[in-house]
């Protein structure tokens, strides 16, 4: 079966046309806004049509330069599904008055959300799961639950032995 490209996928496109618009308008804008040259747009696009040229020239500024790209739209989605996420959770709250505790567990849990879901959406889970279920990742998981399930019950003894006897 054939795969099919789209325009975009083309690496004319996505590694000499995209870095070079990027780049000429980025520096057309500084150039435009600052007037350092004076007021001739003409000047100003000669400049940076120069700029871009010489940019994707260069193979590892347009990696660098690319590399960022994907990183800073990643972390746009991940900050947009953590303010839906919030936004869901707390929504407009101008007259209720959740209590302390109730904003804090529900933040954590929101952070949780987040966080689990990253992990989904880059396929670690797998990873995770595989490592925690066998060899030293099991009996590192096996030996903090049975940590957790003493400290509780050693919780609930102490509390029964200092505070259950008011009057």
């Amino acid at each position: 079966m054939a795969e099919t490209m789209n325009l975009l996928q083309y690496d004319v496109v996505s590694k000499f046309i995209l870095p070079f618009f990027l780049v000429f308008f980025l520096v057309f804008a500084i150039l435009e806004k600052t007037k350092l040259l004076g007021e001739k747009k003409q000047l100003h696009a000669l400049i940076s049509f120069v700029i871009g040229l010489i940019f994707v020239g260069a193979i590892y500024p347009v990696l660098v330069v690319n590399n960022l790209i994907l990183f800073l739209t990643v972390t746009i989605v991940v900050v947009f599904v953590a303010l839906l996420i919030w936004g869901f959770i707390f929504g407009d709250l101008k007259d209720t008055k959740l209590p302390k505790f109730l904003t804090i567990g529900l933040g954590i849990l929101a952070t949780i959300a987040i966080a689990i879901g990253i992990i989904w959406a880059t396929g670690f889970l797998d990873d995770i799961q595989t490592y925690l279920s066998t060899g030293i990742g099991g009996t590192i998981v096996t030996n903090i639950v049975f940590l957790i399930v003493i400290a509780i019950a050693l919780a609930l003894v102490m509390k029964g032995f200092s505070g259950g006897e008011k009057k």
